[in-house]
């Protein structure tokens, strides 16, 4: 249950700064690019490479913490952050062609399920 708790408490902050990130982007950037989802990702991204090199090499944390801060805030934040780095992971452990497949895999898959739910709300809805 206290695990559930932190992952909840995490994930209500980070989905809060992704919301306020994107008012702050859109009202200074406009809305031409999406601005706020590009620097989420950036910055999730740098913030979970960060957390997960130094927690496992140089400053251990509690597994609640990582909890807490990698997969409530950061996975809230952003799921970005965790192809990111699970992409790099694979690249370092598994080789070059696996993290080649992943990306390349959830990029079409994904694009290619949007489009599909995209077609699906216009011709069923």
């Amino acid at each position: 249950m206290k695990q559930i708790l932190l992952i909840a408490l995490g994930a209500g902050l980070g989905a809060n700064a992704r919301y306020w990130i994107g008012v702050w982007t859109a009202r200074h950037l406009g809305v031409s690019f999406p601005y706020g989802t590009f620097f989420v990702n950036v910055t999730g991204s740098l913030a979970l490479g960060f957390l997960v090199s130094l927690t496992s090499q140089r400053i251990p944390i509690t597994p609640e913490a990582r909890l807490l801060l990698a997969v409530g805030f950061l996975g809230s934040y952003t799921t970005f952050s965790s192809f990111a780095v699970e992409s790099l992971t694979l690249a370092q452990n598994s080789g070059q062609w696996h993290a080649l497949v992943n990306i390349f895999a959830n990029n079409l898959v994904g694009l290619t399920c949007a489009l599909l739910g995209m077609y699906l709300a216009r011709t069923i809805a």
